[in-house]
């Protein structure tokens, strides 16, 4: 199992930057490919990006895809979203997850963390 717990969130205005982190532990980090998901009140989880075992493969929604960037450090047992040119429409609790995949689709992950609010005002 893997432990994962969220950081970074905050209020931001439109054009603004944020970077998340997700800390991991338990077992070993570089097993678990990682995602990040974004939830906007009334509206389902969203795939954001992904990114492989060794960070050697990304992948992102179009929607934030060029503004947005994922990244791992293996030695920190840490992923990471860079945020840039944050719109309002970017507002949502952002969750990490993990999974023996390399996958989008939500229903494939099994460890998540608890989330952190990203508020993005115009």
């Amino acid at each position: 199992q893997v432990q994962l717990v969220e950081s970074g969130g905050g209020l931001v205005q439109a054009g603004g930057s944020l970077r998340l982190s997700c800390a991991a532990s338990g077992r070993t980090f570089s097993s678990y490919a990682m995602g990040w998901f974004r939830q906007a009140p009334g509206k389902e989880r969203e795939f954001v990006a992904a990114i492989s075992w060794s960070g050697g493969s990304t992948y992102y929604a179009d929607s934030v895809k060029g503004r947005f960037t994922i990244s791992r450090d293996n030695a920190k047992n840490t992923v990471y979203l860079q945020m840039n040119s944050l719109k309002p429409e970017d507002t949502a609790v952002y969750y990490c997850a993990a999974d023996d995949s390399y996958s989008g689709n939500r229903n494939e992950y099994d460890y998540w963390g608890q989330g952190t609010q990203v508020t993005v005002s115009s």
